[in-house]
């Protein structure tokens, strides 16, 4: 599908290389069809060198070849980036924005373009295995949505929308839910710590437990309701009961919800072009 289109990637970072690098693995695109862009000639230089993609140093340049277009600017760059590009997307060039929180209205009117998609990947895509949520505005047709979608599953799985709210909602869930995983995960190695395991030790104790405990959802051919599993593991009266107690008292729960539903305002925030919003209570 993309032997005879050129993809640029504007923003050079970590998302867009797990794009290219999706790309290239699993043959989707030539390298030679790939641009990328970026102020840093040492890091488009370098993108170069481990995919075979062309490296640009000016947007306007890469953007004028492109039948579709890669936003992978950081939200707080994105301003200056559009007002730059503005009318140099050609007329017919699919517009695939990973900006979080930035609406398709918002950068259609910056680009003086209606032909856009928003999605919202997150970290593991750069091991292929991340999972994308996207929408299409309706001026993209439906060959430009299997385009968005095929690259969209390069680097993982991909979830349609057609709400566009439902990608600020994905931002909060799992855009942001790697850090809260992580974050999880490094309270249990300090606990570990604390009970006198090595960090070495805690540490493979622990991501062999998260890692295991996914695979074992993913294997059951039963009704996998996380409560039923989690009752598996919790006997009456046991260590699990006695620890699940103490994080339901904790607000564990409450703790979780409040924190995907600020991530969520703070997307919204960024959307309407709030560089600064409070700190939640």
């Amino acid at each position: 599908m993309f032997a005879d289109k050129k993809i640029a990637f504007i923003g050079p970072g970590m998302m867009a290389e797990a794009m290219i690098g999706g790309l290239v693995r699993k043959k989707v695109a030539p390298p030679e069809n790939l641009l990328v862009s970026g102020p840093r000639q040492d890091r488009v230089d370098q993108l170069q060198q481990s995919y075979g993609c062309v490296p640009f140093t000016q947007n306007g340049e890469a953007v004028r070849q492109a039948d579709v277009v890669v936003l992978a600017i950081k939200p707080q760059r994105m301003e200056v980036v559009l007002e730059e590009l503005k009318g140099l997307v050609p007329p017919k060039a699919l517009v695939l924005s990973i900006v979080a929180g930035a609406p398709v209205e918002r950068i259609s009117s910056f680009l003086d373009h209606d032909i856009i998609v928003r999605a919202m990947p997150n970290t593991p895509a750069q091991i292929g295995e991340g999972i994308s949520v996207w929408t299409a505005a309706e001026s993209v047709s439906s060959d430009q949505k299997e385009l968005a979608r095929e690259i969209l599953s390069a680097f993982g799985q991909e979830v349609y929308v057609a709400e566009e709210d439902f990608l600020d909602k994905a931002t909060a869930l799992s855009g942001t839910g790697p850090a809260y995983v992580y974050l999880f995960m490094e309270a249990m190695v300090d606990a570990g710590v604390h009970m006198g395991f090595s960090r070495r030790i805690a540490e493979k104790l622990v991501i062999e437990t998260v890692r295991g405990s996914v695979n074992y959802y993913d294997r059951r051919d039963d009704s996998r309701h996380l409560a039923r599993l989690r009752n598996q593991v919790t006997s009456p009266g046991g260590t699990s009961a006695e620890a699940l107690y103490y994080l339901e008292k904790a607000g564990f729960r409450t703790a979780i919800s409040r924190a995907i539903w600020a991530a969520y305002e703070r997307s919204v925030a960024l959307g309407r072009g709030k560089a600064n919003t409070k700190i939640p209570k």
